[in-house]
């Protein structure tokens, strides 16, 4: 069966790595992950990344920067044309971008919770890096920019597989092709694959009913000495202490465990994590998350209390988010 266009560079960069027992179970995920009879809207997704312009070889794309900009030359009838498929697959979530002139104004400013982290991250020059819950690839996107090697964004919703895809058309090949998606989940990776060296896992840990199952499939993917770096809700306590929502936290209807910072590290050090340390932990403000022209939906402001911002519309402590870093033992 011929492998298509959007896959190639897939395919290729895990042969390249050697990761073949994953590579054999590739069209079953690719399959699942990319169902048109489970996903109404993925051909219309599909449809409006084929349909963006052809764009001229020469261009400045910056992997570096807090922006992930991508300049070239346009005309206005291309510019036109491509924010109009652009918007076709909102809401965008994770960002910003500026792709040939256009700003896509993300309901995350994702560039924000990078500067926190990026201080305190072993160099990534030339590491295999995974991103687990990635989103539409924005922080993928910075790792190869801070020189990575290979990185694979793995996140099982198709509309985020498809806006990578309509930023990969405008990156080209600025990366190398080091940037890759893969539209899965963290249960879809290998049992013990102990293969990258750096893994992230932001904003995913309190969507998981089994909050240590996650972390210990997180660090079987890391090779020994690898690096985990971990981002989540918490909550202000000690090592006892856990928050367990009722239906909703901040409207969100599938939130199960929040910790504290010292809870959250000794669950880390419970699954077998070596250097365990909090870099950063701060409340989540309206100016980082908020609804914009590319994410229209209802967004952080309306999900607080208008009475006491300090706390969720549900009565709870108002989203502080940590980031955590910790080793697999050698």
């Amino acid at each position: 069966m011929p492998i298509p266009p959007e896959h190639r560079d897939l395919y290729r960069a895990f042969l390249d790595q050697g990761l073949d027992t994953w590579l054999a179970r590739l069209p079953e995920q690719l399959a699942a992950g990319l169902d048109r009879k489970r996903y109404g809207d993925l051909p219309a997704w599909e449809k409006a990344v084929a349909k963006l312009p052809a764009l001229p070889d020469e261009r400045e794309v910056r992997l570096d920067a807090d922006t992930l900009e991508v300049e070239l030359a346009l005309t206005d009838s291309q510019r036109r044309q491509a924010e109009n498929l652009l918007r076709k697959l909102m809401p965008w979530r994770k960002g910003p971008f500026s792709l040939g002139g256009i700003h896509i104004d993300t309901e995350w400013r994702s560039d924000w919770k990078w500067q926190r982290l990026a201080p305190y991250l072993a160099p990534l020059a030339g590491r295999k890096v995974l991103d687990v819950g990635g989103g539409s690839g924005y922080h993928g996107w910075r790792m190869a920019g801070a020189g990575a090697a290979f990185v694979l964004v793995i996140d099982p919703s198709p509309r985020f597989f498809w806006q990578f895809r309509a930023v990969r058309h405008f990156v080209g090949d600025a990366d190398g092709h080091r940037t890759h998606f893969l539209p899965v989940g963290i249960e879809e990776v290998p049992e013990g694959l102990a293969f990258f060296d750096t893994v992230f896992s932001m904003g995913v840990l309190y969507h998981r009913p089994s909050p240590l199952e996650h972390l210990l499939q997180l660090k079987e993917a890391l090779r020994p000495g690898g690096e985990l770096v971990l981002e989540t809700l918490v909550v202000e306590g000690d090592e006892t202490t856990v928050l367990l929502p009722g239906e909703r936290y901040a409207a969100m209807p599938n939130v199960y465990f929040l910790p504290s910072s010292a809870a959250l590290c000794q669950w880390l050090e419970r699954c077998g994590f070596t250097d365990v340390r909090v870099v950063d932990e701060a409340v989540t403000t309206t100016d980082e998350q908020r609804a914009t022209e590319w994410m229209t939906f209802q967004s952080l402001a309306d999900f607080l209390d208008p009475e006491d911002p300090t706390r969720t519309r549900e009565g709870y402590p108002a989203p502080r988010r940590a980031v955590v870093m910790a080793n697999r033992p050698r």
